[in-house]
C-alpha cells in the first residue's frame, strides 16, 4: 500500500475489541475520512438509496457524492439526525447498496472502512490494507461488560450471538470465512494494548510498507 496516493484501509474485527474505536484514531492520524455501519446506514437512509437509487442520481448529478460527502461530516459529528428519507432494504440489497457507496466514497478521497465486510469490498482495490482486530475471550468479555453495564453471562451471549450474525452474513455473499487471516494483510490482538496502541501499531506498519 502506498500512503501517498488515494487508498483504503478496512478494518475487520470481533466485537469487543475496540477495533471501531481504533479505526476512528487511524484516520485522524492520517487525516482521511472514516466510515462504518452507523455512517453507511445514516447515508442511505438520508438518500434513499438503493443501488437503482445510486445509479439514477449519478447519471442526474455528477457531483453527487459531493452532497454526500458534506452530509458526511454532520452525520459523523452528532449521534442523531433527521432522515429525509426512508428506505428498507432486504439483507442482499443493503450488501449490494453498502458495497457501492463505499466504492464511490473511496473513489472520491482516502479512508478507513470499518465493518461492512470492507475486506470483501475492497480486496480486488488498487491501493489498500485489509485489517483484523481480535482478541481474548477475557478482554472481550470485560470491555462489553463495561461499555454496555452488562453482567458478564449477558456479555458472553451478547459476543457470541454477534460472532455468529456476523461469520452467517460473511458466508451469504463469499465462500471465506471473517476468521480467515489470508482475507488480511496485518492482523492484531488487542491483549495488553490500548486503541491509540493499535492505531500506532498500524501506522507503524503502513509507514514501512508504504512504497
Amino acid at each position: 500500500m502506498n500512503k501517498n496516493e488515494k487508498f483504503v484501509i478496512t478494518i475487520n474485527r470481533e466485537v469487543g475489541t475496540g477495533g471501531r474505536t481504533v479505526g476512528r484514531k487511524l484516520a485522524e492520524k492520517l487525516g482521511v475520512k472514516y466510515y462504518d455501519k452507523a455512517v453507511i446506514d445514516g447515508l442511505t437512509q438520508k438518500f434513499g438509496l438503493t443501488p437503482e437509487r445510486i445509479e439514477e442520481i449519478k447519471a442526474q448529478k455528477k457531483s453527487w457524492w459531493n452532497d454526500i460527502n458534506t452530509y458526511y461530516q454532520t452525520l459523523v459529528n452528532s449521534a442523531s439526525q433527521p432522515m429525509e428519507a426512508e428506505v428498507k432494504l432486504d439483507n442482499a440489497t443493503m450488501f449490494e447498496t453498502e458495497k457501492r457507496i463505499l466504492q464511490e466514497l473511496a473513489a472520491q478521497s482516502s479512508c478507513v472502512v470499518a465493518g461492512r465486510t470492507g475486506f470483501i469490498v475492497f480486496r480486488e482495490w488498487p491501493n489498500h490494507l485489509n485489517i483484523f482486530i481480535q482478541a481474548s475471550m477475557e478482554h472481550r468479555v470485560k470491555r462489553v461488560m463495561r461499555r454496555q453495564n452488562v453482567n458478564e453471562q449477558e456479555a458472553r451471549d451478547i459476543i457470541a450471538k454477534m460472532d455468529a450474525t456476523r461469520e452467517v452474513y460473511i458466508k451469504k455473499y463469499e465462500d471465506t470465512s471473517r476468521y480467515d487471516t489470508r482475507n488480511y494483510q496485518l492482523v492484531i490482538s488487542m491483549d495488553g494494548l490500548t486503541e491509540d496502541d493499535a492505531a500506532e501499531v498500524i501506522m507503524d506498519y503502513v509507514n514501512r510498507i508504504s512504497k
